[in-house]
């Protein structure tokens, strides 16, 4: 992982994956965000569970259309506003997080390395409450 900071989209394959939302036509933006949280969701807990980078950056930008959410305001994420996205990605987007939280994943062992499990896990944590809540 290429990453240059903490923030969701402060890695190169997070970065990338909001260039591929851009690109997919209004009506399917939903169904790129679906298909890496999904990706994610379902890799069982002996599977290791890698480039969850995407599935982060798909929860944080469905996250921001919660009440409570943050806003994606990088230059590194879309460029283009999403359209309303199906609240059914909400706890997909839970258990995603969940999974990359779990051991066996890639990118908590990357900031584990790093030193930065506690800053990573709490913006993880941040986004998780916003979907679970809504």
């Amino acid at each position: 992982m290429g990453a240059w900071d903490i923030g969701h989209f402060d890695n190169d394959t997070a970065a990338d994956f909001g260039g591929r939302v851009d690109d997919a036509e209004p009506g399917k933006k939903a169904d790129v965000l679906r298909d890496v949280l999904s990706a994610i969701a379902d890799t069982g807990p002996e599977q290791y569970a890698d480039c969850g980078e995407e599935a982060v950056a798909a929860a944080a930008l469905i996250a921001a259309q919660c009440p409570g959410g943050e806003p994606v305001t990088t230059a590194y994420g879309p460029k283009e506003p999403l359209p309303p996205l199906p609240a059914d990605l909400r706890p997909l987007a839970v258990r995603a997080l969940d999974r990359l939280t779990a051991e066996n994943a890639e990118p908590l062992d990357l900031w584990s390395e790093a030193g930065e499990d506690q800053a990573w896990l709490a913006g993880i944590a941040a986004l998780r409450a916003v979907l679970a809540a809504a």
